[in-house]
């Protein structure tokens, strides 16, 4: 079953419209995306998913980068 599809059953199962099962599908997704973005490089953990982090190696060679790169 593709996304597209989960999402349409989910809606219907649950009486509600596709734009709001798709904003509670992707929020989890929008705030790895959000944290990540915010350069803090702080580790986040999805429950039921994995944890996401930034390897050491390309953090090192991130701090090692002029800054007008």
């Amino acid at each position: 079953m593709d996304e597209k599809a989960i999402i349409t059953n989910l809606a219907t199962k649950h009486n509600l419209p596709i734009s709001k099962v798709e904003d509670i599908v992707y929020s989890q997704f929008n705030f790895v995306g959000k944290v990540i973005r915010d350069g803090e490089f702080k580790a986040v953990r999805l429950p039921y998913i994995g944890k996401f982090h930034v390897n050491p190696g390309r953090l090192k060679h991130l701090n090692e980068r002029p800054n007008n790169s």
